[in-house]
């Protein structure tokens, strides 16, 4: 997809972290945007600064893990500009644990802003994508999760596995269809954001306590928290992301250290082996269970 200045963007957790840098690099190309995030006020305030720089903005409070409200925002995206031309699917959370100590409110909360946030997000705007003809792109932000399965990461692996193969299928879909849409899976490793304080915009009664986690999963939560904190810059990602839409990349790999990752995993399957422990840092690979 060439983007050109005009065109309109609709991004979900746009209020900070990869979701701003985004937007901030979209209004660059003079785009016209679309925000949603579910933290009300820290949107506004991201909206603000882009009205204040020039940018045509509408900002919509929105939980993506409710149809109804992407629904919304849809609704309100096409009543403003008209047309929707790039649609970014970012919104994410994440939990540090493993199958058996996730509960199932953790479940339902990783599940519905991760995975279907993303379906809600493609049903309420690729059919009046559609409709209009127009060339556009999609944009399904999952993780290098979604590639691998790193230990204590249960709920955020799935989801974010999810989310590869729905932005795999929809692209099947839509060559099918002969549609003018491209389709990314965007799979960062570590980017310098708030994932690992995700748990801020959650209801306090479902919140994980240290306790909750058992040792291992408590350790496994330090280890990123550390690595999130040292991450890459998200307006080094965003440029990354504008770049690959610019030459219609399915796959975004922002960290090339994560390739070797990904290659011990389809080797393990294809060789019939135990799966390879990723190390927390992607650089490299634990030795295998025996």
């Amino acid at each position: 997809m060439d983007i050109r200045s005009g065109e309109v963007a609709v991004i979900t957790g746009a209020a900070e972290g990869i979701g701003r840098a985004l937007a901030i690099r979209a209004h660059a190309a003079g785009m016209k945007l679309v925000l949603a995030d579910i933290d009300g006020p820290r949107l506004a305030e991201t909206a603000d600064a882009l009205t204040q720089q020039g940018a045509d903005v509408l900002a919509l409070r929105t939980d993506v893990a409710v149809a109804a409200e992407v629904d919304a925002l849809a609704d309100a995206a096409f009543a403003r500009f008209g047309t929707v031309h790039l649609l970014v699917n970012n919104a994410g959370v994440a939990v540090a644990k493993s199958a058996w100590e996730t509960s199932l409110a953790d479940w339902d909360w990783v599940l519905g802003v991760n995975l279907y946030g993303v379906i809600h997000g493609l049903r309420a705007f690729v059919p009046r994508m559609l409709e209009g003809g127009h060339p556009g792109h999609i944009v399904n932000v999952a993780s290098i999760a979604g590639l691998i399965s790193a230990p204590s990461m249960a709920a955020y692996n799935v989801s974010k596995h999810g989310v590869v193969t729905l932005s795999e299928g929809l692209h099947h879909d839509l060559r099918l269809r002969g549609a003018a849409l491209g389709v990314s899976v965007l799979c960062p490793a570590w980017v310098r954001t708030r994932i690992a304080e995700s748990e801020r915009n959650r209801d306090a009664p479902d919140r994980t306590c240290v306790a909750d986690q058992g040792p291992i999963a408590g350790q496994a939560a330090q280890m990123v928290a550390k690595a999130v904190a040292s991450g890459m810059d998200p307006a080094q990602l965003a440029d990354i992301v504008f770049a690959s839409i610019e030459a219609n990349r399915f796959y975004i790999l922002t960290h090339p250290e994560t390739r070797a990752v990904v290659r011990a995993r389809l080797d393990d399957i294809l060789e019939d082996r135990l799966p390879t422990a990723p190390a927390m840092g992607f650089g490299k690979t634990r030795d295998r269970a025996p």
